[in-house]
């Protein structure tokens, strides 16, 4: 292959240029792809987690015939990048045109990295504290005074607030039919970073809180949710995570079971809510709102209605028949 030199000159790329460049190549491959998948992650740690846990699911990198050999490959190939990280960065040291920054320090957390794994970050307080979070009124019971016929079962819960949802003392949540946000302020004197966090999401559990410390929220969750449509990120100091139902067409009465329930009865759905969903959906959801309306009433549901009306039908078509020591039910 015939290149141009720095000189100007022509002449034949040497067998150890065309290794070197293919090299850069090869390394530089899946940049795009890997960027892209690094943007939708807040810090190294959650993109570290993402990929061993793809190895865990997709691949036998744990339990196959190199399983031993595992953390020994990850750590020499760590210990190989580091080398090159060296040397790129003593190679520009060197050079005429590199120009030394002033190194920035930012605060941070102290992390011991063991053979066991790493362990809990311990955090440093910032010499610029996070801004103070504004605190939210928790939610109070509903006024029973105001409960219509049916509702009595009602009595205790909690006033929904003005999305759907409740504010407690470590948490709040607000709700459509087809998800939940939820908040859980950090109340430290810090600025906290991803990597100081622990969050796990399961399908039937949430456990967010600070590393080495007790989980701020924890336990089973009021119903099923779908994990892999799972997200959260961190608001000033707060963790805010928004998780997708399972089941689409149903209130949740808190979001660990357990806590106080808000009055599902009292729940307020947004027109333009409704308007978002498929036909058949949005046709369950408002019969499950009638059904539910009716109920609080004393009056019967829909079922009941369209029971009633085949029965009196079928009265009509057989007058001859004696209905009269019948029970309907």
């Amino acid at each position: 292959a015939v290149v141009s030199t720095q000189s100007g000159h022509y002449g034949r790329e040497s067998k150890f240029e065309r290794r070197a460049k293919m090299v850069v190549s090869a390394e530089e491959k899946f940049d795009s792809m890997l960027l892209h998948i690094a943007q939708q992650h807040d810090g190294i740690e959650p993109l570290f987690d993402t990929f061993f846990g793809f190895l865990r699911r997709k691949t036998d990198f744990y339990g196959g015939a190199q399983k031993n050999l595992a953390q020994t490959l990850v750590l020499n190939s760590f210990k190989k990048h580091m080398d090159e990280f060296v040397k790129d960065k003593k190679s520009k040291e060197e050079s005429d045109h590199y120009e030394k920054p002033i190194e920035k320090v930012e605060p941070g957390t102290l992390e011991e990295i063991t053979t066991e794994g790493a362990k809990a970050a311990t955090p440093l307080k910032s010499t610029a504290p996070p801004k103070k979070q504004p605190v939210e009124e928790l939610s109070k019971p509903i006024d029973e005074t105001a409960l219509e016929e049916g509702e009595e079962s009602e009595k205790g819960k909690l006033q929904p607030n003005n999305e759907n949802g409740a504010t407690y003392a470590n948490y709040s949540f607000t709700q459509t039919l087809e998800e939940l946000e939820i908040k859980v302020p950090l109340k430290v004197d810090f600025k906290v970073k991803s990597r100081d966090l622990k969050v796990d999401i399961k399908d039937k559990s949430l456990s967010v809180g600070l590393k080495g410390q007790e989980p701020i929220v924890n336990g089973e969750l009021f119903n099923k949710i779908l994990t892999d449509e799972a997200m959260w990120h961190l608001d000033e100091n707060s963790v805010v995570l928004t998780l997708e139902k399972f089941n689409k067409v149903e209130w949740w009465g808190t979001v660990i079971k357990g806590d106080p329930e808000i009055s599902t009865k009292k729940v307020q759905p947004e027109n333009s809510k409704l308007g978002d969903l498929d036909g058949e959906t949005r046709s369950m959801v408002e019969k499950m709102m009638y059904d539910q309306r009716q109920k609080a009433a004393g009056k019967p549901t829909s079922d009941d209605q369209k029971k009633a009306d085949t029965m009196g039908k079928f009265m009509e078509q057989h007058p001859e028949m004696d209905f009269s020591n019948c029970k309907w039910g």
